[in-house]
């Protein structure tokens, strides 16, 4: 995988790896991944751009790329047993043999943004995973179950089967993205740019749906067309915009998914929940106000009164500490030949005058011999 985002979502995936590439002419945020691998003990191999360009297979590889273990896909059971774990209805996005890497890449994009449990495309006749359509994901492959399978229709049958409806994209369907049901568990098939959805994968559909189209132009990017039903699907499913998928932490730090269901008779752990969700939103600030932090259950719904008086205990004055006691000590003139006497530290009244200057010493006297007389 080569681009600067890429790598550094596969070093927050935890991507097993084995070295890291980078031109030797690098910038602040190419010095950070370098910093990284060096702590994980990865080897960097510093390497110019055209050899770069050669290995990755792009030119929009900005300096970097990262070589990493093959890629351990997911099964149909992987992805509805995400789906369970985050207790939501399972929500997986189906593409049908899409031959532009760059529409692979923004349709992962889109599907990780749109919090999809997971992706299935064919073995076959399927644009390859390659390095430019890591780069065109953002690293979003990174967060993915992918699960590739043999046969899309058979795949697709079985999905029926766990209870979710199969809803295709068709350019002439009856029905709108708004007006069909798109809630529940869902699997949303995007069909191949040019021939659209096949004919089995079309006979396993349960509802066909379209986008209004209004200008000249008769038909959208297969990315585009996908990303606009994801994300329909996510206003349906959540019309309140209550759940949403936290924000990357700051890198290299794990993505977490938080949740924002507060009820009205637990003040404490709304504001908590609002804390957590709030750090991982983008733009805005952590700190949420704790009486607004509190969500009403429905627009009729009054929030209750929250008695805030104190407890009669809480309005005794609380004792102050016992103030801790001065220690006083007196200075004491010694001379070299006198040893220091005993200081008495009571408090006693003497204790408080000032202390009597030692007396002065004498000064010897020397007596000077008289010469003798003749």
């Amino acid at each position: 995988m080569a681009g600067r985002r890429p790598v550094e979502e596969a070093f927050a995936a935890g991507r097993p790896a084995i070295r890291l590439l980078v031109v030797p002419q690098r910038r602040e945020p190419l010095e950070k991944l370098v910093l990284h691998a060096t702590r994980l003990r990865m080897p960097i191999v510093e390497l110019e751009g055209g050899s770069l360009t050669s290995l990755a297979g792009f030119d929009g590889h900005q300096g970097v790329a990262l070589v990493v273990e093959p890629r351990v896909f997911a099964s149909l059971d992987d992805v509805l047993g995400r789906a369970a774990e985050r207790a939501e209805p399972p929500f997986v996005l189906v593409l049908d043999s899409l031959e532009d890497p760059q529409n692979v890449g923004t349709l992962l994009r889109s599907a990780e943004a749109a919090g999809v449990h997971g992706v299935l495309f064919p073995t076959r006749r399927q644009a390859p995973l390659t390095p430019a359509a890591v780069k065109a994901s953002a690293g979003a492959v990174e967060h993915l179950l992918l699960c590739p399978v043999d046969d899309l229709a058979g795949a697709l049958a079985d999905l029926h089967g766990h209870g979710l409806r199969v809803a295709g994209s068709e350019a002439d369907a009856p029905l709108t993205a708004r007006q069909a049901d798109l809630r529940g568990p869902l699997a949303l098939v995007v069909g191949s740019e040019g021939q659209g959805l096949g004919p089995t994968v079309r006979k396993r559909c349960d509802l066909l749906m379209r986008i209004p189209m209004r200008g000249a132009v008769g038909s959208l990017n297969a990315a585009v067309a996908g990303s606009i039903l994801l994300f329909e699907a996510v206003a349906q499913r959540d019309p309140e915009g209550v759940a949403w998928r936290a924000a990357v932490a700051p890198w290299p730090g794990p993505r977490t998914v938080a949740t924002h269901d507060a009820t009205p008779t637990d003040d404490a752990s709304a504001a908590e929940e609002s804390d957590a969700v709030d750090e991982g939103r983008p733009g805005e600030a952590s700190a949420v106000n704790r009486e607004t932090a509190t969500s009403v259950s429905s627009p009729t719904e009054a929030a209750p009164a929250v008695d805030t008086a104190p407890a009669a205990e809480d309005l005794l004055p609380a004792e102050p500490p016992p103030a801790a006691k001065p220690r006083r000590t007196r200075a004491l003139l010694l001379s070299p030949t006198q040893a220091a006497p005993a200081v008495d530290t009571a408090p006693a009244g003497e204790d408080l005058l000032p202390a009597e200057p030692p007396p002065a010493a004498k000064p010897k006297r020397t007596r000077v011999a008289k010469a003798p007389k003749d």
